[in-house]
């Protein structure tokens, strides 16, 4: 009778410990996070959500990518409609006043004030912060994985025409890639023209080089900017370049459709330049050709033109209404989790992606991160973020309605030049003639609405 008893007492002590163990499991909060990176960094991604969720057990987010920035911005907005919309978005930096102007998402300053969490936003370095910020200074989103872009170039293949530095400027570079050619190597320069790559050799192009895209200074002060990239010298010039290294085969386009992408042709040796995100600095690390000796630079500049602070790429994250307090609370503990020094250091030893607050950096730095072979050269991507003295008429970035469209205009327009032999000043007249009309649009929707 007392075995029996005793057994009884057991089971119901077993069966109060599950039920104390499912009742932990249950209160436990997930919230949905959806990215748009794909590939590689989609894998580091997650690894980030899995560490995130292992560190504490509170909160559980679901990462969940959507493919491509584009793609993460629409998914978003259709299941926001439809009342099915993830806690946290991110949204590339194309897509920041869309969704700045939505009214659909909780301020990332007001999210974590209320959640209780003392944030120092002037850490984040100024040129990061100053393009997800407002007028006022408010942060509105997180930024996550900032990056800008930089020269890659091989030195091995270099060192075979006598050069043992990376081009400062585009007339440097033309030779060098005129040499390597003369050399032997198939694709001196290898790009891409679509409308996720034309970024390098537009936007940033104007960034380094001083020059707008947008007036109103790239539309940060009202909704009313024209498109006004056609009307530079520079530019036109210098797409007049690539069209005469192109047909001369010294610049080789390389995408999907050609079997090989600019970013695996370079890493395969194939291609001995490209101009890529620092984002891409682990992932060719990873996949290199073995023995390749290869390096970054900051972009070139052209002509006489002063070197200017380059744009800052990437996306942030926004957190969106409609949602619980106890999943608000996730979110700050997740993005408290991404700001830790410790993590900054892990994500940028997995990815390139670059430090997004001073003191994330200066841990690194602490920590001998880019003294390290594998990892060396990164830092001339916060150098490029931060150039002394330029405050010329776009030097926070670009923020502007539709910007993905208008990428894809711009794209077009460079397909007609390339594939076509259309005329460089028509081809990029008329993609900004089609940008003006969808900033119109975008100001009519908005209008009477003040820019935060």
């Amino acid at each position: 009778m007392k075995t029996k008893l005793l057994l009884s007492a057991a089971g119901a002590l077993l069966a109060a410990t599950l039920a104390s163990g499912s009742a932990a499991a249950a209160e436990k909060t997930k919230i949905d996070f959806w990215f748009g990176n794909s590939g590689d960094i989609a894998k580091r991604v997650q690894e980030q959500c899995d560490r995130f969720n292992q560190s504490q057990g509170d909160y559980e987010v679901v990462c969940t990518s959507q493919g491509s920035y584009d793609a993460s911005l629409q998914n978003t907005i259709a299941a926001f409609r439809a009342g099915k919309q993830p806690t946290i978005a991110q949204v590339s930096d194309a897509g920041t006043l869309d969704i700045m102007l939505s009214g659909a998402f909780y301020p990332a300053n007001q999210l974590m004030k209320d959640m209780g969490y003392d944030v120092n936003w002037s850490d984040y370095f100024s040129g990061i912060s100053g393009y997800y910020a407002t007028s006022k200074g408010e942060m509105y989103s997180f930024p996550f994985n900032s990056s800008t872009a930089l020269f890659y170039w091989n030195k091995d293949a270099f060192a075979k025409i006598d050069k043992d530095h990376a081009p400062a400027t585009w007339q440097e570079a033309a030779e060098d890639f005129k040499a390597l050619k003369a050399a032997g190597y198939a694709c001196p320069l290898g790009f891409d023209i679509s409308n996720n790559e034309i970024w390098q050799y537009v936007e940033q192009f104007e960034a380094v080089n001083g020059e707008p895209i947008a007036t109103r200074k790239n539309g940060f002060e009202g909704l009313d900017a024209d498109l006004v990239f056609n009307k530079n010298p520079l530019l036109v010039s210098f797409i007049k370049d690539l069209k005469s290294w192109y047909d001369a085969g010294a610049a080789v386009i390389k995408n999907k459709a050609t079997g090989q992408t600019f970013v695996e042709a370079f890493a395969a040796g194939d291609c001995q330049a490209i101009l890529t995100s620092v984002g891409d600095h682990g992932n060719i690390g990873r996949t290199a050709k073995e023995g390749m000796n290869w390096g970054v630079a900051m972009l070139p500049t052209y002509g006489e033109a002063k070197r200017h602070s380059s744009f800052v790429g990437g996306a942030s994250l926004w957190v969106l209404k409609g949602h619980s307090d106890a999943e608000y609370k996730a979110a700050a503990a997740f993005f408290n989790f991404l700001a830790k020094p410790e993590e900054a250091l892990t994500w940028s030893t997995v990815t390139g992606y670059i430090p997004v607050r001073n003191s994330g950096y200066d841990y690194l730095v602490s920590q001998g991160f880019y003294e390290k072979a594998p990892y060396a050269g990164r830092e001339l991507a916060i150098k490029s973020l931060t150039v002394s003295g330029a405050d010329h008429s776009a030097a926070k970035g670009i923020r502007l309605g539709g910007l993905l469209q208008i990428r894809k205009e711009i794209a077009n327009a460079l397909q007609d030049i390339f594939a076509n032999n259309k005329d460089v000043q028509a081809s990029l007249d008329g993609a900004a003639e089609r940008g003006n009309q969808l900033l119109a649009r975008f100001a009519e929707t908005y209008k009477g609405v003040a820019l935060p």
